[in-house]
C-alpha cells in the first residue's frame, strides 16, 4: 500500500529524510504517519472521498499524502502557482471536503484559514504548530491501515493543454508496482541517496524521488525548490547518489560545468518529463562527467515506462526500453501495430496504467483503447527495440502537407554553440496550412542573429522544416517543474 511503502525494507534506526539539516529516521516516519493518520480519521476523513493537498516539498508533503492514503481517501496533490479560481475548480472537480495547507503558503499568499474556507467552501486544515501538537497527542491504539490495493489513492491532474484539467485516477497498486519497476530499472538500493528537488505535488517526483527511494529502504534529501546555487552545493556536499531532473536543470547545472565542477559521488543522473536534447545529453556527460539516462513517462502512467539500461546500450535520443513488466507498441490511426522505423503513437500497457479519468467516461475509453494507455506522443522503434519519441501528436506542424516535428528542429538549434534553449511551435498559415516559428534562448555574453542560425540549420535540415521566425528571447515560459510550456508561446 502507499501509505505504508516504507514498511517494505523497514529499518527502524536508518535515515529515511533530511531537511535542512535535519533527518528522520524511518521508525520516526512511521510514528508521525500514523499519528497523522489517526487525527484525520477523528477529524471525519472517510475512505473513498478526495482531500486537497497543498504543501511545498518538506517532510510533512510526506506525511500528509501517507496519512491520507492511510485512511483510504484519496490524495489530490496540487501545483502551488495555482489561483484560487483554478484551485476553485479542483475542489468541485474532485468533491473534495478537506483542503490540507502549509502554513508557508498562507503566509506567501497573504491568507488565512478562514479566508480560505470562506472563498472556497471547504474545510482547511493548517500544517502549524497546533496541528503538529495534536498529531503528537493522538491516540492511535486500534488504528487499522487500509488495505485493498486496487482502491484509488491518487487523484493527479493532468497538465490541461486542451480544455479543464482532468484527474488521472491512480490505484495503490499503480504507484507501488510502478515503484518496484522504477527500482529494478535503476537499482535502486538501501545505501542510495536521492535528491528530491522537483517539485512533489509532480507525478514523476513523488514516484521516482519519494515512493522508489522509500520502497528500496533508501535517503531523500529534500530541497525545497530548484536554486542553481543551493542544488550544486547540495551534489558536492551531501553524499547525493541519485539525480532526477528535467532538461531545462541540466541546462543549469551545465553553467556550472564552466567552473570545472564535477559531481563524483553521483552514481545516476535520470532526466525526465520532457524530452533531453541530444546535445545537452553530450554535454552533461562530458563536462559534469554526470552518468545521465533517458527515461520517459507520463501521469497516467504513474509515471514510469522506459529508461535507458544502465547495464548495456545506452542510445543517444532514445527513451530507452520500457521498464520490468512494461509493454509499449507503436500504432497507426487505425490501432494497428506498426513496423519497425514506422512513425505512430505510442501505445503502453502494464499494472502502472491507471484506472481512466474521473467522472470522464469518454475521454477515457479513448485513452484507454482496447486495453492500451494511448499516449499521444509520436514515437518509433528500432530494430533493437529501443523507442525513439519523435514529438507530441498534438505539437505536430503541418507545413504544406508535410510533417514537421519540432523536436528534430529543436535538436538542430540546440546543436549550435551559441544556444541555450530552444522550443519549435506552428502557427496557421493560410496557404500551407502552418508554418514553423523557434524561440530561441542565446548563452549569456553571446550574440547571433536570425540570418546566422539560418545559415546553420539549413545544412542540416529540409527547407519545408525550416522556421519561417525566429524570436530570440530571455528565457522560455516553463511549469513548476521546468517543463517548457508552448501552449504559452501559440498564446502570445
Amino acid at each position: 500500500m502507499v501509505g505504508t511503502i516504507y514498511k517494505n525494507t523497514f529499518k527502524a534506526d536508518s535515515i529515511a529524510l533530511r531537511f535542512k539539516g535535519n533527518t528522520v529516521t524511518y521508525e520516526q516516519l512511521d510514528r508521525t504517519v500514523t499519528g497523522y493518520a489517526a487525527f484525520l480519521k477523528k477529524l471525519g476523513v472517510k475512505k473513498g472521498e478526495s482531500i486537497i493537498l497543498s504543501c511545498p516539498n518538506s517532510p510533512e508533503f510526506i506525511y500528509s499524502y501517507f496519512g491520507v492514503v492511510r485512511n483510504g481517501a484519496i490524495i489530490v496533490p496540487i501545483n502551488l502557482l495555482l489561483t484560487m479560481e483554478e484551485i476553485a475548480y479542483l475542489i468541485k472537480d474532485s468533491e473534495a471536503r478537506f483542503m490540507i495547507i502549509h502554513p508557508m503558503i498562507l503566509q506567501k499568499a497573504k491568507l488565512t484559514r478562514e479566508s480560505i474556507q470562506n472563498a472556497l467552501g471547504i474545510q482547511v486544515i493548517v500544517l502549524d504548530e497546533e496541528f503538529q501538537k495534536s498529531v503528537s497527542e493522538i491516540n492511535n491504539e486500534g488504528f487499522e491501515d487500509f488495505t485493498d490495493e486496487n482502491a484509488i489513492s491518487t487523484f493527479l491532474y493532468t497538465s490541461g493543454t486542451t480544455g479543464k484539467q482532468k484527474a488521472a485516477m491512480l490505484t495503490h497498486k499503480n504507484l507501488v508496482f510502478n515503484s518496484e519497476q522504477c527500482r529494478l530499472g535503476l537499482h535502486g538500493k538501501p545505501e542510495d541517496n536521492y535528491m528530491c528537488v522537483l517539485p512533489m505535488f509532480h507525478v514523476f517526483a513523488f514516484t521516482a524521488c519519494v515512493l522508489m527511494p522509500l520502497w528500496s529502504g533508501a535517503a531523500i534529501t529534500i530541497i525545497e525548490s530548484f536554486q542553481p546555487k543551493e542544488v550544486v552545493e547540495s551534489l558536492l556536499k551531501d553524499n547525493i547518489t541519485v539525480f532526477m531532473g528535467v532538461p531545462t536543470m541540466y541546462v543549469v547545472l551545465l553553467e556550472a560545468g564552466k567552473n570545472n565542477i564535477t559531481f563524483p559521488n553521483l552514481r545516476l543522473a535520470v532526466s525526465g518529463g520532457a524530452a533531453l536534447p541530444v546535445e545537452i545529453f553530450r554535454q552533461a556527460k562530458e563536462i559534469l562527467k554526470l552518468p545521465i539516462v533517458e527515461g520517459y513517462g507520463l501521469t497516467e502512467a504513474s509515471p514510469a515506462v522506459c529508461f535507458n539500461p544502465l547495464d548495456g546500450v545506452q542510445k543517444e535520443g532514445s527513451i530507452g526500453l520500457p521498464l520490468p513488466y512494461v509493454e509499449c507498441k507503436i500504432v497507426d490511426e487505425n490501432d494497428r501495430e506498426l513496423p519497425v522505423g514506422e512513425v505512430g503513437e505510442l501505445a503502453v500497457k502494464g499494472e502502472n496504467v491507471m484506472l481512466g479519468y474521473y467522472k470522464q467516461e469518454e475521454e477515457s475509453k479513448k485513452a484507454l483503447l482496447n486495453g492500451w494507455l494511448h499516449t499521444g506522443d509520436l514515437a518509433k522503434k528500432d530494430e533493437d527495440g529501443y523507442i525513439y519519441i519523435v514529438d507530441r501528436k498534438k505539437d505536430m506542424v503541418i507545413v504544406g502537407g508535410l510533417n514537421v516535428y519540432p523536436r528534430e528542429v529543436e535538436e538542430v538549434i540546440y546543436q549550435y554553440s551559441k544556444v541555450k534553449e530552444a522550443a519549435v511551435i506552428g502557427l496557421e498559415d493560410k496557404l500551407r496550412g502552418e508554418y514553423v516559428k523557434a524561440y530561441v534562448v542565446i548563452k549569456e555574453g553571446e550574440e547571433c542573429t536570425s540570418k546566422e542560425l539560418l545559415g546553420y540549420m539549413k545544412e542540416r535540415l529540409a527547407a519545408y522544416k525550416l522556421p519561417r521566425e525566429i524570436d530570440f528571447v530571455p528565457n522560455l515560459p516553463k511549469n513548476s517543474t521546468g517543463k517548457i510550456l508552448k501552449r504559452m508561446l501559440k498564446e502570445q
